[in-house]
């Protein structure tokens, strides 16, 4: 018998209770040696977006294998448990059908096949209304990374029929830029829907002034590579590890400073 494939778990259960603990508990019963590798499970709180982000920005760097990934405001409605493969890689997402998985669908060519897992073999019985990280999505990783196919996992389905979530766009015109804030890390820097090669002809350099249209008012950052290009407490704006374009206090909380909340609009002009 192959060896399992690996196991990757993301969500927004935190780390104070017993949620993302008991789902790998699940997992170890199943797959016992398996690799589980943790990416994080402080994703904010039923923020698809958020886990949508942090999802694409990880796998890259993860191999391919089972990705679990449950950030799920819609447990226990009509929305659908899925688990899906994308073309690149052969690699198996297995979690809520809410947008979560919009952006790593992107980054690994597309879902080519999927399975709705409402019904699965795989499933804990009875499965509650309110846990279905631990009933369904862990249980069924776990039978995948052993080797089950995607089809005994549960019902065909359609990939076209899988939901996306809304991603903001920055629009660029007239040497500004409308961008949106995707998120807010555990420092207050906020990433951006914006890349360096977008404001490219800005011909920026470290220390170029940027004017910031934010929620709590307007103010000035520098453009850095690295927090200390920047005075102690002032703005700056960076290329992230991601390759976003984020806003950051060195030292500080720029999200806190500026009033920055995923999806709420930041207009960028170079001073």
């Amino acid at each position: 018998m192959a060896d399992p494939r690996p196991i990757t778990f993301l969500s927004d259960y935190g780390y104070e209770d017993e949620f993302a603990g008991v789902c790998r508990a699940v997992i170890s019963q199943i797959a016992p040696e398996a690799l589980v590798v943790d990416l994080g499970h402080a994703i904010s709180r039923q923020d698809v977006l958020h886990g949508a982000v942090a999802l694409a920005n990880a796998l890259p760097f993860c191999s391919p294998g089972i990705h679990l990934a449950v950030v799920d405001p819609g447990v226990g409605t009509a929305r659908r448990c899925v688990a899906v493969r994308v073309e690149d890689q052969n690699r198996i997402l297995v979690g809520p059908d809410n947008g979560l998985f919009t952006l790593a669908f992107e980054r690994f060519g597309g879902p080519v096949e999927a399975v709705d897992l409402d019904s699965s073999a795989f499933r804990l019985e009875p499965v509650s209304a309110t846990f279905h990280g631990r009933d369904v999505f862990a249980p069924v990783a776990a039978h995948l990374a052993m080797g089950a196919r995607l089809e005994e996992a549960g019902a065909p389905l359609d990939p076209g029929e899988l939901i996306r979530v809304d991603i903001p766009v920055a629009v660029i015109a007239d040497g500004q830029v409308t961008a949106h804030c995707l998120y807010v890390d555990h420092f207050g820097n906020a990433s951006l829907d914006l890349d360096a090669s977008q404001i490219a002809d800005w011909g920026l350099e470290t220390g170029s002034r940027i004017r910031i249209a934010a929620p709590d008012g307007s103010f000035e950052a520098i453009w850095a590579t690295t927090f200390e290009d920047a005075e102690p407490g002032d703005l700056l704006l960076f290329e992230d590890s991601s390759g976003s374009i984020a806003i950051a206090a060195n030292g500080g909380n720029a999200a806190a400073l500026l009033d920055l909340a995923p999806r709420c609009q930041v207009d960028l002009t170079p001073a």
